[in-house]
């Protein structure tokens, strides 16, 4: 089968994470990602994670966890040499995707305007923490600054511990995430019209996106968000219980599930209770709701309620530990893992994520494990014409 993106050339020109985790997204639907990094030292995500040997080798697990399926070219953008190296293959590409600070590339004379010019289809798009406008544009941004800025953290935790950071990049891996559907939006248009595209993606505004619901209740209900740990603002009993053994999060979000869960946890009666038998009732007294709840949990494990309450038609899932759910039988029967032996460069069979949904034309893949700095540099310059002595001048130039 033909992958969604086959025949899609994107140069991912960008470092660390939300400019990477995009082009890989590309990359998963078949799009030929060619990554163009500083010589020498490359992606800075190569130098970064848990596995300080990997770290040395520069190909770090924070790397390696968004770059597969890639070709690596070291190139020296602020060289002529380099530059004209960079002219040629947007000549041959389809997207061009950077997250350097807005003017960045302008000064070194590769902006959209002059790129446009040598391809007039080309979609390119900036990432970057504030956008290409306002009075922060300028500004320096990693996740943790977006997160605290966007809102996010200010109701992460609970009165007593927010604000707190999300325990992961959100921040980046949503600019990400926006940054690929924008780009594929602008391929379906490209593709009918010819037409290129400069898309302005920025962390904060696209983090800010995914709050819909506490943004909107705030805009139009004048109710402003506060943190409420692991209780759903929307309903009770909806949140995290404790049981007989491990933490189990249960949303009983509807009135007949709540019914179903009295039942199940033999306290019928609660679902009569003046304080708890309707929606808004239910979510003024959640505090002593829980209680009842939790008491009547107790009696049984979290695995074992999970499929009572399954069966049952009310949503519930154990809390669990990254290890635990890679394991999971879930996640396993997705196929949701790339498998790769002995990897160049790495030396140990490595891992990687797939995409979070499949295609019945094909399901996105990841083709060959994340590439050594610069180990498709020479094959790509022969590709772009340039003769075995041409290539021998550009590295003694290091322009490549």
């Amino acid at each position: 089968m033909t992958a969604a993106l086959s025949g899609v050339r994107v140069l991912d020109l960008t470092n660390v994470l939300a400019g990477p985790f995009c082009a890989y997204q590309l990359g998963l639907l078949g799009a030929d990602v060619v990554k163009v990094e500083v010589p020498e030292s490359g992606d800075l995500a190569r130098q970064l994670g848990a596995d300080a040997e990997l770290n040395k080798k520069k190909m770090g697990a924070s790397f390696l966890a968004q770059n597969g399926g890639k070709k690596s070219l070291t190139l020296n953008l602020k060289s002529d040499a380099g530059k004209e190296v960079l002219l040629r293959l947007v000549r041959t590409a389809d997207v061009l995707v950077e997250n350097f600070r807005p003017g960045v590339m302008d000064r070194l004379g590769l902006g959209y305007e002059i790129l446009k010019k040598a391809n007039p289809k080309l979609v390119y798009c900036a990432i970057s923490g504030f956008g290409q406008g306002g009075p922060m544009r300028h500004a320096p941004a990693y996740d943790q600054i977006v997160q605290g800025m966007s809102g996010v953290m200010s109701i992460t935790g609970d009165q007593e511990s927010a604000p707190l950071r999300v325990g992961y990049p959100v921040a980046d891996t949503i600019g990400g995430i926006t940054a690929a559907f924008a780009v594929a939006a602008a391929l379906v248009r490209q593709s009918r019209s010819g037409e290129g595209e400069f898309i302005d993606v920025s962390m904060l505004d696209s983090t800010i996106v995914t709050m819909g619901w506490i943004v909107s209740n705030y805009l139009i209900a004048g109710k402003e968000p506060v943190p409420m740990g692991n209780e759903n603002f929307t309903a009770a009993p909806s949140g995290t219980f404790r049981t007989g053994e491990g933490l189990l999060n249960i949303a009983a979000n509807k009135q007949e599930q709540f019914v179903a869960l009295a039942e199940a946890i033999g306290r019928p009666e609660l679902a009569t209770d003046e304080r708890f038998a309707e929606r808004e009732t239910r979510k003024r007294n959640r505090k002593a709701l829980k209680v009842e709840v939790e008491a009547g949990l107790a009696g049984k494990s979290a695995a074992e309620w999970e499929s009572i309450l399954a069966k049952l038609g009310v949503p519930a899932g154990r809390v669990l530990s990254v290890p635990q759910v890679l394991a999971h039988p879930q996640i396993q029967s997705r196929d949701l893992l790339a498998h790769f032996e002995q990897v160049p460069g790495v030396g140990r069979d490595i891992s990687l994520v797939r995409a979070g949904f499949k295609m019945a034309g094909g399901n996105p893949d990841v083709a060959t494990p994340p590439p050594q700095l610069g180990e498709h540099t020479d094959s790509l310059l022969v590709e772009l014409g340039y003769s075995a002595a041409e290539i021998a001048q550009l590295h003694d130039a290091k322009a490549v």
